[in-house]
């Protein structure tokens, strides 16, 4: 018949560097595939996707400041025109009780 030793999972299996499979799995074979290639065109994409949002709140934030600068604008004019006002009717009442 034969020996009567038994080979082991090894010996039937193979016993190279790709995790003994005998299928010849390489560490190359990982990047070739296609989760890999979607993972870079979703990175791709997401960076394109930050860029723009970027660009958007970028411009979004000009529009803050220009309406922040007309509101301060405005805020400053009302101010001076009540503060001009009060001191007219200050004269004219102080000028009457004379």
């Amino acid at each position: 018949m034969g020996s009567n030793k038994a080979t082991s999972w090894s010996d039937q299996w193979g016993s190279d560097d790709n995790y003994g499979n005998g299928y010849g799995y390489d560490e190359s074979d990982k990047l070739k595939s296609g989760s890999s290639n979607k993972m870079s065109s979703a990175k791709s994409a997401a960076s394109v996707g930050m860029d723009k949002a970027k660009s958007v709140a970028l411009v979004g934030a000009d529009k803050a400041k220009s309406a922040a600068a007309v509101g301060a604008q405005k805020v400053k004019s009302g101010t001076s025109a009540g503060l001009k006002w009060v001191k007219n009717q200050y004269q004219k009442r102080s000028s009457s009780f004379k």
